[in-house]
């Protein structure tokens, strides 16, 4: 399937310029002048202009001199949110520009002139042609063919000539820009799930991982890849690397790395996750409670083996996981501890095969790509429950899939790790061969059986770029920050918009049973009218705010600034809508401008040639006049007679056609205003119940403020130690102190009922004699009760002033209170 349109995607706000026209592709300025903004100078005015007539472009000049080498460049950067950062090689400095979206106009993007100027405090020995900032806009990323420099945007600055100088450290110079120099960069990339870690991919086949909080020259993490597995033999172009991608928000492939080959492959590492990076807490649990449901479960034996693996790994590379499972915790993140097998290295899972719809696996033929040319650029994106892989060739194709299967990680056994311990023995680096396993499919369908999973072909678009026999095309890939569906396609030639109408899990996920349908590609701009050496964007950024609107925005190679609004809101909507309701009652068999006039009417008349005549002025009424008027007759007769008698046969053969279409139109069009009648009408009770509802919010408002304004409303509740404090007082008081005065007023009561006994003053000689033996035990045992008294009220009294002084001490927390 062949694509070539040089159409640029309508705006459902606002028509956009056909790239055909003046590369000014947006409104003239309109200026506002507010109030100064943090990201701006406090000390000057600051002034709202149209982004793409920002002084900052208009004043460039462009650098580029004829023995350049074509390189993917991209001077532009967005923080997701209201700061688009720049970068100005004539000046060697970053500009921040606050952004303004939908002002005036919904479809306006304003920008603060003057802008932040931001410059490195140590200088720079290279050409940045590339930067990219981290998730959290904390630090941004200088990339050059001879450096790489990180720059922290925030901490500790200082001014200098109205500039704000930044720290900036080097990244992997010993490695990658020593004196040798033979080491290349092939991409540098932030880690989605982490601020200070930076993925780098060389020319030597090896995958590092640096993180900048611990250090700048020493990696973290590096594996050594082997696309090859022992005792086979491949091309060349096989076993170079070319680009790579960090998985997205879906089960393994969070901590999967997918590495491209300059054949067109695409190899898996998982599991690789940065030290300390952190990840939700849902995400991690649902993919272990997968490995004990489904991987302990299984029939086989190594499916068995490789959920323990995997099991093992998530409770210690996430120590926190096991404990909060079992007790059903719910905290919001994990945090990433430093972990390794000892005895095993992640296995390079690879190079993935293709199935087809309706098709069985081709177990004996291993298919790669079908595109022509060399593998250049890479992008993986999570679309809901889909993980899109999109390959970009030289030769202008686009190679888009989907897996069909959940990436599962790989070990290879007895391939031990290379780690690194400090003082502590904790780790803190690895190092570790990744070699690729047999690639054999499973005929069973079990799961967790290491195999690598399939790719569902979506679709191959051609992009028709000018034909560049030697170097082939640059071509570079975005993701829509709106839309996931979307993707944005740089190259020499302009931009390019693909949407995937097709997503083989997320339509099975909304219940939608729909055909195949091929991804669809619009040219948003063209750079091919400019003839030109350097004709490709240096810079290009997709935004978007939180009203559904979204933007691309585009520097020239003469840094002169493009903002083109795109279309968002009918850009999935199915394309057979309304597929029983044409015109009509269906009668026509066809509808549209093509089989109401034929395209060779709508074309216009053939252009008449006027015959040559001599110089010399010819009579009318001679021969030669005679000759010539006939010629001028025939060529009139056999164009424009002949086409108005085609017009005229066409225009009465289709009116009683036309008559029925137009017919069809008024009626829908009634049924339209009925509904916008009834829109209305509907629009008024919603009025009228949105004012009821603000004063009722207002009338909770006003309670509210009354209840807070109520005593005792800001009493801090007592925590759980206190709580239970205060039942081990209240039980105190109520049973035991209880207790001692009830024994109390027992024995108090025997001693009265024994000292008031009338047998006690009886003479009684007998009893006297007797009584003397009795009366030493009866002393005693009064002594014994005394003493037992005593004690019993010193520990009462002791007690009551404990209670008393608990009492006073809980009166006054709660007063202070």
């Amino acid at each position: 399937m062949r694509f070539n349109f040089d159409i640029p995607e309508p705006s459902s706000k606002g028509a956009l310029t056909p790239p055909s026209q003046s590369r000014s592709l947006t409104p003239p300025s309109q200026s506002q002048s507010r109030s100064p903004s943090s990201a701006t100078p406090a000390n000057e005015e600051v002034e709202w202009v149209p982004l793409q007539n920002h002084p900052i472009f208009s004043n460039a000049t462009a650098t580029h001199s004829s023995n350049d080498v074509p390189k993917k460049r991209n001077l532009m950067a967005w923080d997701g949110a209201s700061r688009l950062y720049y970068w100005d090689i004539n000046t060697q400095s970053l500009h921040r520009i606050s952004l303004r979206f939908g002002e005036p106009e919904p479809t306006s993007v304003l920008a603060a002139s003057p802008t932040k100027v931001m410059r490195a405090d140590v200088a720079l020995n290279f050409m940045v042609d590339r930067i990219t900032i981290n998730r959290h806009g904390s630090a941004l990323l200088l990339e050059g063919s001879d450096g790489i420099r990180v720059m922290y945007l925030y901490g500790s600055s200082s001014s200098k000539d109205s500039a704000v100088i930044c720290r900036t450290v080097s990244v992997g110079s010993d490695v990658y820009f020593n004196t040798n120099n033979a080491i290349r960069t092939l991409k540098v990339s932030w880690h989605p799930y982490s601020d200070t870690h930076l993925g780098i991919l060389s020319s030597d086949s090896v995958f590092r991982l640096y993180d900048l909080s611990v250090a700048l020259e020493q990696p973290e993490q590096e594996y050594y890849l082997q696309p090859v597995e022992r005792g086979r033999s491949r091309n060349a172009s096989s076993i170079c690397p070319v680009d790579f991608s960090f998985g997205g928000d879906h089960l393994w492939d969070r901590f999967s790395v997918f590495i491209l080959f300059s054949d067109g492959s695409v190899y898996i590492l998982c599991p690789v996750v940065p030290f300390g990076s952190v990840y939700k807490w849902e995400s991690v649990l649902e993919i272990y409670n997968d490995a004990q449901t489904f991987g302990l479960k299984a029939s086989s034996s190594k499916a068995v083996s490789n959920a323990n693996l995997a099991i093992s790994w998530l409770e210690a590379t996430f120590p926190d996981l096991a404990e909060q499972a079992a007790e059903g915790g719910n905290q919001p993140a994990l945090k990433s501890h430093p972990y390794a097998l000892f005895d095993a290295s992640v296995s390079l899972q690879g190079p993935l095969h293709k199935v087809y719809h309706g098709k069985e696996e081709d177990l004996s033929e291993l298919k790669v790509s079908e595109c022509e040319g060399r593998a250049v650029s890479f992008l993986y994106k999570a679309v809901s429950k889909d993980s899109v892989l999109v390959t970009a060739f030289s030769s202008g194709q686009l190679q888009i899939d989907a897996l069909a299967d959940e990436i599962q990680p790989v070990w290879t056994p007895g391939n031990q790790p290379r780690l690194s311990v400090n003082s502590q023995d904790r780790i803190i680096g690895v190092a570790m061969i990744c070699e690729t396993h047999s690639n054999e499919l499973s005929v069973d369908h079990d799961i967790w059986l290491g195999h690598s999973p399939p790719l569902l072909k979506l679709g191959t678009v051609d992009l028709a770029l000018p034909g560049k026999p030697e170097s082939g095309s640059l071509i570079s890939l975005f993701v829509d920050p709106l839309i996931p569906e979307r993707i944005y396609s740089v190259h020499d030639g302009g931009v390019d918009s693909i949407v995937l109408h097709f997503l083989p899990f997320t339509n099975q996920k909304n219940g939608i049973d729909d055909d195949i349908r091929a991804p669809s590609v619009q040219s948003v701009l063209s750079t091919c009218q400019v003839e030109s050496s350097v004709s490709a964007l240096c810079g290009f950024v997709a935004l978007s705010d939180s009203f559904g609107c979204s933007w691309i925005v585009g520097l020239t190679s003469g840094f002169e600034c493009v903002v083109i609004g795109m279309e968002s809101w009918n850009l999935l909507l199915p394309a057979r809508i309304d597929k029983e309701k044409k015109f009509g009652n269906g009668n026509l068999e066809e509808a549209g401008d093509a089989t109401i006039i034929s395209k060779e009417l709508l074309t216009g008349p053939k252009v008449v040639i006027v015959p040559p005549t001599s110089q010399n002025p010819v009579a009318a009424d001679s021969i030669e006049g005679r000759s010539t008027l006939h010629q001028y007759f025939k060529l009139f007769h056999e164009n424009y007679v002949e086409y108005a008698h085609k017009v005229y046969f066409e225009l009465k053969h289709h009116g009683p056609q036309l008559k029925k279409i137009i017919d069809d139109q008024h009626a829908r069009l009634r049924e339209a205003q009925q509904k916008l009648a009834k829109v209305e009408e509907k629009q008024e009770k919603l009025e009228k119940r949105i004012d009821h509802v603000i004063q009722t919010h207002d009338h909770l408002e006003e309670r509210l403020l009354n209840l807070k304004n109520l005593p005792g409303i800001h009493k801090k509740p007592l925590s759980k130690a206190e709580r239970e404090f205060k039942m081990e007082l209240d039980r105190f008081r109520g049973l035991e102190l209880d207790a001692l005065h009830t024994t109390i007023e027992a024995i108090n009561g025997r001693i009265q009922r024994y000292s008031s006994s009338p047998q006690t003053k009886k003479p009684n000689q007998r009893r006297q004699i007797a009584g003397r033996r009795k009366g030493n035990a009866e002393d005693d045992e009064i002594s014994h009760l005394k003493s037992s008294i005593a004690k019993l009220s010193i520990v009462n009294n002791e007690n009551t002033k404990k209670v008393k002084l608990v009492d006073s001490a809980l009166k006054n927390h709660e007063s202070n209170l």
